[in-house]
Parts: C-alpha cells; structure tokens; sequence
C-alpha cells in the first residue's frame, strides 16, 4: 500500500472514531419544559403519577405544587433525621444540609433536576412516557435517565445511610432544582443564592451531564465513564435591519429581507476560528488514547504534533465540528406581513456554543467584524462565558473521589474528562467552588444516547440499582481527609 494510501485510511478510521464520540456527547442534552414527579421507594422509579404541562413554563400550579411535596414522603428518614436540614427553594426546588462530624472538612454538593422536557405518546414511544411501564428489566418513561435517576438514587442511598445509622464526617448537601430544562433561573440560582447568604464553599458540585458509554466509540476497547469537567459557553444574538416600507411594484435596490439575508449568509460561510487542542476536548483523547490499537493509539498520544491535522478534520463533518470552535447556528428568521408590501422591518437570531478557549466577548467581536453592515443592528439577547475547567489532576479531591466510586463499581471502564456542548444548571454554582463536575453511572450502549431526550427513555432496574449503590458509595467515600490510592475495595450496601 502507497504512503497516501496508508494515510487516507488512518483518517477514516479516525473520523468514525471521532464522530462517535461527539454524537454521544451531543445526545446528552437539549432544553425543554416542566414536569413534577412520583416518588416510589419500593419500586425505585415510579413515573405513572407524574404532573405534566404542555408547554415550556416556570408556572407550576397549587395542585402540583401539593402532590409534589407529598411525594417526597417515600424517604421518611431523609425528613425525621436531626442530622437533615430541609429547605423548600422557590416553592419548588429543594435544598438539604446533611451535617457532618467534622465541620473542619469543606462540604460538597450532589445537584440533580426534577423537571423534564416535554413527551406525548404520538412520538412514536412503546410505552405511554408518563406510565414507568416495566419491558424486559427495563422502566420506561421521560425522564428516567434525566434526570430522576440522579434524583431517587441521591435520596435512596441517603435514605439507607440513615436507616444504617451512618452519620457523614464531611457535611455536603443536596440540591434539586425544579427548572433546569429552562435554565435553572428560580431553582438552582436560588439555591446558589442561600449557600452565599450563608457564606458557604464548596469543595465541589457533582451534576448530571456525561455517563459511561459501552461500544458506542468506534475501536475503543471496553467502556469508558465521561466525567465534564467543564461546558460550553453560550449566546444568543438578534440581528435586525430596518428600513421604510414600500409596495412591492416598486422595490428599492436592497430590502430589509435582502441585507439581512446577506449578513446570515456572512456568518454561515465564516466560521468561527478553529480551536481544537484548545481547551479540554484535548484531555478526552489524551485519557483514551491507550485503549486504542495502533495507529490510532500513537495519533491520540501525540495530539501536540497532530491537533492542527485533526482539526481540520473533524470540521468537515458536522457532528464533529462542536468539538473544534465555536458553533454558529441561525435558528429564527422572521420578515414579512404580506406578499405585496415590502416589510419595513426583518429579525434572526443566531444560537453559538462557545468554545471553551474563548470568550463571549470574543466572539460577539467576530459576529461584528463578519457582519460588517451599519445597517444591521447586533444585540445579545443572553449569553454567558464558557465555564472554567475544573481540575482533573491526582490533586484533585472532588475528581478524584468521583473516580474513585467509578471504578469500585465498575473496574473495567476507563475514567476521563470530558466537555460538554450542552448545558446544565450546575453553571450557577462557580462562584462557590472552582470543580464542578458533571456525570452520573448511567449506561449507554449503542443506540441509547438517542433516547435521551428523544423517544422511548428508559432506565434498567440493574442500572438503577447502580445510580443508589453510586451514591451510596460516594459519600461514604467523601468522609476521607486526603486522596485515597487509585482503587479500594466497594462499601457493603
């Protein structure tokens, strides 16, 4: 085989094995609307009873608001213990102190979401999505993996601790947030809220967002657990062009319509700038690396000699791209009242993910200097910088402990930091702990990520098991004072 022969191979194999790895990612997120939950410790996942709205809101009505507190009845012990502090949060989130022995030892955080994005059963779902009908070892229902199995295997591994008569020596607490799915503006930001008014710190913050996948990454042997180590930055940006009206017998040169079509056209054909090997999609495959054969496993070694190469790569497909710069998405565009009248006026807006090695400013500077037209007015609707990446090195407790109950589980997968495209509520907490973390055990094989958030969720009563046994596990091994060896044996349930 020629030497271009050779290399043209190595890049396909690399651009499966790289595209997959981004799909996972990507399939991890999106956003949504409100729902209330049922709370079963018996069964462990009970869906059937769950409140539900239709559309998108931060209204949750008297009646839900009613049920949804009875159902946190199912952990009696969480709310008799002295050792409990519970604290209802913008009417709906909650938030537990769980005192610890040892006030000298900084407390963390295990954050987690009890409202979904919206399911109705014409999607095409086997099961209703509101029934936890129980198929073949599985529960299905929205929700699920996102985000109850962090929500009920929290409060279950608490529940028994408690019952067991544990009593932590580190402190942490416990919140869960009512309005994640639509940016976590009266839950989480509330919660945030009262740690400051009570000058709390945080060692660290542990929220859903990546999760072990299991033959999923094309040539990666055996799974590997994704801990987010950070997420990307986000903007929405309104463009508009105003002009006169007119009739459309006689049109001027350029319309509203026409220079603000060329201003989107502008930013589509010029993307933002490639950054791959930047930020802390770098760490992924350097973690990975090893567990690929050859080529590939020196090509992944050596992303200080080949990240530019790679780059150019992965941009070329669009599942890949999220990984390399920031994303620049047109999602709205609106002009236009009837089809004789030229419109006076004509909107879009532009969705971008921030790459993690820039900043929003940055890039609303870019969009400017693309644009390039005075007649074309650039707001920013909202937005926020990329999140600060969390440590990831030997040092670090919060890692490290994560890590840690991972592999007491599960000693087969391979840990690595990973980031996440989309975004949680756990971004409210930065200014309360410099490691915000962003995983829980769910399981992904192949053709699971789709259904997160996507038709016919669900969650394996062994997985679940898995979510209690995680947690119950975590914060017993939170009590340490200083950084374990690599492994020890599991805690007995």
């Amino acid at each position: 085989m020629t030497d271009s022969g050779s290399k043209l191979k190595i890049w396909k194999f690399l651009k499966i094995i790289l595209s997959s790895l981004l799909i996972t990612v990507l399939l991890l997120f999106t956003v949504a609307s409100i729902r209330t939950l049922s709370l079963d410790v018996n069964v462990g996942l009970q869906l059937a009873h769950w409140e539900k709205t239709n559309n998108i809101s931060l209204v949750i009505d008297h009646h839900q608001r009613e049920e949804l507190l009875a159902n946190f009845k199912a952990f009696p012990t969480v709310f008799s213990s002295s050792l409990v502090h519970h604290e209802l949060v913008g009417n709906y989130s909650h938030l537990f102190r769980v005192q610890g022995s040892q006030p000298d030892l900084v407390p963390y955080l295990l954050l987690a979401h009890i409202d979904v994005v919206p399911a109705t059963e014409s999607d095409g779902w086997e099961a209703p999505p509101f029934s936890a009908k129980e198929m073949d070892g599985f529960i299905y229902g929205r929700g699920t993996i996102d985000d109850k199995g962090s929500v009920m295997g929290i409060l279950q591994a608490l529940e028994y601790l408690l019952i067991k008569g544990y009593a932590p020596r580190r402190g942490f607490y416990i919140g869960l947030g009512h309005d994640e799915e639509v940016s976590g503006l009266n839950g989480a930001k509330n919660i945030v809220r009262i740690l400051k008014q009570n000058g709390v710190q945080l060692a660290f913050v542990l929220d859903e967002g990546l999760a072990v996948i299991d033959g999923i990454i094309s040539g990666l042997d055996g799974p590997a657990a994704l801990i987010g180590v950070s997420e990307k930055g986000s903007a929405t940006v309104k463009l508009t062009v105003s002009m006169l009206p007119g009739h459309a017998s006689m049109p001027p040169r350029e319309t509203s319509i026409g220079i603000l079509a060329a201003a989107v056209k502008r930013l589509e054909e010029n993307p933002m700038p490639r950054l791959f090997g930047l930020g802390p999609e770098r760490y992924t495959f350097e973690h990975l690396a090893h567990k690929f054969k050859l080529p590939m496993k020196f090509v992944m070694s050596n992303l200080w000699l080949f990240s530019p190469l790679l780059g150019r790569l992965l941009e070329r497909q669009e599942n890949t791209n999220a990984f390399v710069r920031t994303t620049t998405a047109v999602t709205m565009f609106n002009a236009g009242v009837k089809v004789n009248v030229i419109p006076s006026l004509a909107e879009a807006h532009v969705n971008l993910r921030i790459h993690s090695a820039q900043s929003l400013q940055e890039v609303l500077d870019l969009i400017h200097a693309t644009v390039a037209d005075q007649r074309v007015k650039i707001e920013l609707v909202e937005g926020f910088d990329p999140l600060p990446v969390s440590s990831a090195d030997e040092k670090s407790f919060g890692y490290q402990i994560i890590k840690k109950t991972v592999l007491d589980m599960f000693p087969t997968v391979t840990v690595a930091p990973g980031i996440c495209v989309g975004n949680t509520d756990s971004r409210h907490f930065k200014d309360l702990t410099s490691n915000i973390y962003r995983f829980a055990p769910a399981w992904f094989k192949p053709g699971d990520p789709q259904r997160f958030h996507g038709i016919n969720e669900r969650i394996s009563k062994k997985n679940y098991e898995e979510f209690v046994v995680f947690f119950f596990n975590l914060i017993q091994n939170c009590d340490i004072q200083k950084l374990p060896e690599p492994h020890s044996s599991v805690h007995e349930l």
